[in-house]
């Protein structure tokens, strides 16, 4: 039983990133695939489809880096807001921060005394960690961290980019959009299931739904590819 809820610890700990590094390389697997794709259905030779790919790559990871950063800075400065109005009210109504701390623990299941009594020790212990984690829904296990969150956008869509790219670099240019496609679907799969298992959804649904846009975008970009291509040409 001890060994059961140590591990669910741990998961708790890293559900948040775990998924956010799921999609991230999901994003830069499906975007940088899909534009060596189109880029090799244009006619392009084996240097330019390496260059767009290798600029899709770095474009691509520094755009999830600056907005994963916005994002959660956003939501960072949120819960300081929070936290500080939360530090002024038990400062100027104590009274009222416990009767609410006393109403929640009601809310969830305890009779009022028992409430009164719970609310009134963790208001001694830490009132304001308190009413962060059970009235904000603020802990440590979610607290937003922005450079955290920007460096593993960016690391994971660059590990997910790089999968499409090495393919395109081995194989004989005329297969590079086929082999590109298929081996990306692969990796979308694999993501895909990975993605679902970390958010306890079911593992060869969550496969299916993103090889299936994942090809659904490889195919768009490449038939834009042969449309210009030939135009071009």
């Amino acid at each position: 039983m001890s060994r059961l809820s140590h591990s669910e610890i741990h998961m708790v700990h890293r559900i948040g990133w775990l998924r956010a590094a799921v999609l991230g390389a999901n994003d830069g697997l499906v975007s940088t695939a899909s534009l060596i794709v189109g880029v090799a259905a244009a006619g392009s030779g084996k240097p330019e489809v390496l260059i767009a790919g290798l600029a899709g790559l770095v474009a691509g990871a520094m755009s999830m880096a600056a907005g994963e950063y916005v994002s959660v800075s956003s939501q960072t400065d949120a819960e300081r807001a929070d936290i500080a109005r939360e530090t002024r009210e038990l400062e100027e109504t104590p009274e009222a921060e416990l009767e609410e701390l006393t109403r929640i623990y009601v809310d969830r299941g305890l009779d009022r005394d028992l409430a009164a009594q719970v609310a009134q020790q963790l208001t001694e212990r830490d009132a304001l960690g308190s009413h962060a984690r059970d009235e904000l829904g603020i802990s440590e296990t979610v607290t937003a961290r922005p450079i955290q969150a920007a460096l593993v956008s960016a690391l994971t869509f660059a590990m997910g980019a790089a999968l499409p790219l090495i393919v395109a670099l081995l194989v004989p240019e005329a297969r590079i959009g086929l082999l590109v496609a298929a081996s990306s679907i692969v990796g979308l799969a694999i993501l895909g299931g990975l993605g679902a298992s970390a958010g306890g959804a079911g593992v060869v649904r969550g496969a299916m739904r993103v090889t299936f846009w994942g090809a659904l975008a490889m195919a768009a970009t490449a038939a834009i590819g042969a449309v210009f291509g030939v135009t071009v040409g």
